[in-house]
């Protein structure tokens, strides 16, 4: 009896000690990205990922600063692992600048607001009303308005916004009769709640642009985002082009929104930003000065209304001030035209019966405008603003009792949306000539989209200069909350990635030529000008070194569209080091190539457009472009739902596709089957897209396709190289593969290239499944690997894969796993040998500055996109699965001695 209460008293102190645990888990230390804290009191949204079994669904958080202040927290589950426990968590919170040294806890006893302050949402029939406690937004359910009013202080500050597109009916023509214009304004469809917290509500509007009595078309869908505590409202804007490219034009889109003007003229102010040092131009609508200044009581009123102080009213002039206020000009419409990445210009006029005249000029505006009063108005930022050009910030009717203010993402003072295919040639310029795929019907952007952030803030007065400024700089880069590198690394989410080591003296070279390869990129970017609306985030494919120039003409060495995955190599540079600058250059490429390169309606749903001139121009249309393994960092790392929503459509819609569209129509007849599929990058892009929805759902359906494909894998002589070229007979209703001919055996190198290692070193852990363990190390070690061990494997001497810088890391995650030290040696030399596709290894570049060039340039001997995505995803791999076997004694480790 003694023995039994002992062993339940051990029971209970075990239990005890358990839930003890529990409430005292290790905080998490939060950094501001860049090490930036904001300037003003903001809200921030962010992920956290949890290891296996550490968080459940029911567990709670608490965030405080270093003074053990609470701070407002609101938290939702984002992600799940295969028994339940939680993966990804999404929070939210409002900091104020005083809130330092952020730690984010695990606790049962916190409520999720810890000021009992919460943001209030209110809903009927016809509306539905957002409460911040510092303003109050209504959105209408139907209609054209997509925010009916703004209120701050019971005082309303803007009586509606909508959404504004000019179309052209037809191209730009230099000489003849010009295009007709026809304006349409976006029309909801539906409004639905996302998510509605004490900290923060998230609203989704979806609609079309519709003139009356048409049936619309560019369909739209935004997002509109409030906290607590804040007179902001942030909206992530879509839009897809669902037009004919050779008929209809964009000339003009635009988010506007309506401000009462209730102060006399000389009380209204109009303010833009200027380049990123802080610089505005900043006027009043009618300047109080001419002649002579306007004085009240020995007060120079002039430099009171520059400060945007309040001005007494006309009556309280005597005559002769009444006139002077009378004949001094007024300015009624105002605008910010930035044409490209290098100038906008700013100008003015009294009404539309007189000319503009011009006002100021500058290189790149930080993209806000203020247009209001001494009561009030609004402040308006586009993110990416010179980046996206051509775009314009434009106040209209100031002098009237109600005012318009314009956020363009595309001006209309610049030439009309021309997307047709850059070349008549019916055929394309061929694969042989141009490294192009251009088929009939399939330069097409119809389909494509583009996603832009606007800011949103009401003021009750005019905002200072430093205040506006702030918010520009929130708007430019908003702030973002992440855990250290060391911890993410530490929870094994995103598969496999090393952290920085300098050690040794190989390793030392490795993060050299990492960095190396960063910095080179950045200047490229700044050096070629690889900005504009439809372009920005993305890079070039191939360089032309005669030229010293990347190949921007030439067929499918152009824009790089995800080829061989520099999405990944910038997002994994970012996971290990922390860095903000690659983080903006990750997160630009995430949006540009998760919306212009994809198809999200029309008939290639599902799939992405190949490399070319344009984003949209190459033939060949693949899921490997689509799928969700290019836009997880960022959904997990920032809870971005549209992202979310990408990801969640290739699940579906990418398997559709390939079902549709074979991928190999034109190398392989049609055999038995529905369609082909290669093993990668195929076939692996939609596992990808199945392994991300079951974790973000939970469920088994799924993993249930995955495992269809695994066992048909499992199932043929030769796993995953049982094809010819490594394509498969596919059926996108059973998820099965079929080998096409008993006899078949081959491999494909984009099965390596495209994001087909890195999900499955995620996905591994995850499926627990000895059949697949058993494909993908045999995969990992018979890939590239010589012709004698592929003999005594499979009884057939076959090539296999080439071995080379690209590939390395397929022998080593064999190493990793086996510990067999032969395939960490073939790793590391094949790693550092000359790769046959450039034949460079290194990233030290040089200037060249002769007349052939517009401007100083930086250079890399046998540069491509190809080979440095490539290098710098084997070279984090290698530093991971065998960076205790780098052969330190290696000729190329000598320049950093």
């Amino acid at each position: 009896m003694k023995k039994q209460l002992s062993y339940f008293l051990f029971l209970i102190l075990l239990s005890c000690g358990t839930v003890l645990m529990a409430q005292n888990d290790p905080d998490i230390d939060l950094h501001w990205l860049g090490d930036k804290k904001p300037s003003i009191t903001t809200g921030v949204s962010w992920g956290i990922p949890f290891n296996r079994g550490e968080v459940q669904s029911n567990s709670k958080f608490s965030l405080t600063d270093s003074q053990g202040n609470a701070l407002p927290l609101q938290f939702w589950n984002m992600a799940y692992w295969p028994e339940g426990s939680i993966k990804w968590v999404g929070f939210a919170s409002v900091i104020k600048p005083e809130n330092k040294g952020l730690k984010l806890q695990r606790t049962g006893n916190r409520s999720r607001n810890a000021n009992n302050d919460t943001l209030r949402l209110s809903e009927d029939s016809i509306s539905i009303t957002i409460d911040t406690g510092k303003a109050e937004f209504v959105i209408p359910k139907t209609g054209n308005k997509i925010i009916e009013s703004i209120s701050v202080n019971g005082e309303e500050i803007s009586s509606g916004g909508k959404l504004i597109c000019i179309k052209q009916d037809g191209p730009d023509l230099e000489i003849g009769n010009r295009p007709e214009l026809t304006k349409f304004i976006g029309e909801i469809s539906s409004v639905t709640v996302e998510q509605n917290g004490p900290v923060r509500a998230v609203i989704k509007i979806q609609g079309k642009h519709v003139k009356e009595g048409s049936q619309g078309w560019l369909s739209f869908s935004l997002r509109l985002y409030f906290y607590w505590g804040l007179e902001q409202a942030k909206m992530v804007h879509t839009f897809i082009y669902d037009g004919n490219q050779y008929e209809d034009f964009i000339k003009g889109l635009a988010v506007s929104f309506e401000i009462p003007m209730n102060e006399e003229i000389h009380n209204r102010h109009i303010r833009f930003s200027g380049d990123k040092d802080g610089g505005f131009w900043d006027e009043p609508v009618q300047p109080v000065n001419g002649r002579i200044k306007l004085y009240k009581d020995s007060t120079n009123l002039y430099e009171e209304q520059l400060n945007a102080k309040r001005l007494p009213n006309r009556t309280e002039f005597s005559d002769r001030k009444q006139f002077l206020l009378d004949h001094w000009a007024s300015w009624n419409d105002f605008k910010l035209v930035q044409s490209n990445a290098e100038g906008f210009e700013i100008k003015k006029r009294t009404n539309d019966q007189s000319t503009w005249i011009d006002a100021g000029s500058g290189k790149r505006s930080q993209g806000l405008v203020f247009a209001g009063d001494v009561s009030g108005g609004i402040a308006m930022t586009i993110r990416n603003f010179w980046q996206s050009y051509p775009g314009k910030l434009e106040v209209n009717n100031a002098k009237t009792e109600k005012a318009e203010i314009k956020a363009w993402l595309w001006s209309p003072e610049g030439p009309a949306m021309d997307l047709r295919p850059y070349d008549t040639l019916a055929w394309g310029h061929s694969l042989e000539a141009s490294y192009e795929d251009a088929q009939p019907g399939h330069s097409t952007p119809e389909g494509i989209g583009r996603t832009s952030e606007i800011y949103i803030n009401a003021s009750p007065d005019v905002p200072s200069l430093k205040k506006l400024n702030e918010l520009a700089n929130i708007g430019t880069n908003p702030p973002l909350l992440t855990a250290s590198p060391e911890y993410l690394h530490g929870i094994e989410v995103f598969g496999a990635w090393s952290l920085p080591d300098t050690s040794t003296k190989g390793k030392k070279w490795i993060e050299e030529q990492l960095q190396k390869s960063i910095d080179f990129y950045k200047s490229q970017v700044e050096q070629r000008n690889w900005y504009g609306f439809w372009d920005y985030g993305d890079v070039m494919h191939g360089y032309d070194s005669d030229r010293h120039e990347w190949k921007y003409d030439m067929g499918g060495y152009a824009w790089d569209n995800t080829e061989l995955m520099p999405n990944m190599w910038l997002w994994y540079q970012y996971l290990r080091t922390g860095e903000e600058d690659v983080f903006r250059m990750a997160e630009a490429m995430t949006r540009h190539t998760g919306e212009v390169d994809v198809y999200h309606s029309g008939p290639f749903e599902g799939f992405g457009s190949r490399h070319n001139v344009l984003h949209w121009g190459g033939g060949a249309k693949e899921v490997r472009i689509a799928q969700a393994a290019l836009g997880r960092f960022y959904y997990y790392l920032t809870t971005d739902e549209r992202t979310g929503d990408l990801m969640e459509a290739s699940a579906e819609a990418s398997n559709n596709a390939i079902g549709k569209l074979d991928p190999v129509r034109l190398i392989m007849e049609k055999s038995q089957y529905p369609t082909h599929a290669r093993v990668g990058p195929d076939w692996l892009a939609l596992v990808g897209n199945w392994m991300t929805q079951w974790e973000r759902t939970g469920d088994e359906k799924y993993k249930n396709r995955i495992m269809a494909g695994v066992k048909s894998l499992a199932e043929m002589p030769y796993g995953m190289f049982s094809a010819k070229d490594a394509a498969f007979g596919y059926d996108p209703k059973t998820f099965k593969l079929y080998r096409l001919q008993e006899d078949d055996i081959g491999f494909l190198h984009l099965s390596v290239l495209m994001g087909g290692p890195e999900i499955s070193y995620e996905l591994t852990p995850l499926l627990e499944s000895h059949e697949w363990d058993k494909l993908w190390l045999q995969f990992s070690k018979f890939y590239a690997a010589p012709l004698s061990e592929i003999k005594q494997e499979f009884g057939r001497e076959v090539n296999l894969g080439d071995p080379g810088p690209w590939y390395s890391r397929m022998a080593a995650y064999y190493y990793s796993k086996t510990g067999d030290k032969k395939y960490a040696k073939r790793a590391w030399d094949t790693f550092l040998r000359d790769n046959a596709w450039g034949g460079y290894t290194t990233f030290n570049s040089r200037s060249f500055s002769n007349l052939e060039s517009l401007e100083t340039i930086d250079e890399v001997d046998g540069v491509s996109t190809n080979n440095t995505a490539q290098w710098a995803l084997n070279a984090i791999e290698l530093l991971e699965f065998a960076g205790d076997q780098i052969p330190e004694n290696h000729p190329r480790f000598k320049e950093s001695e």
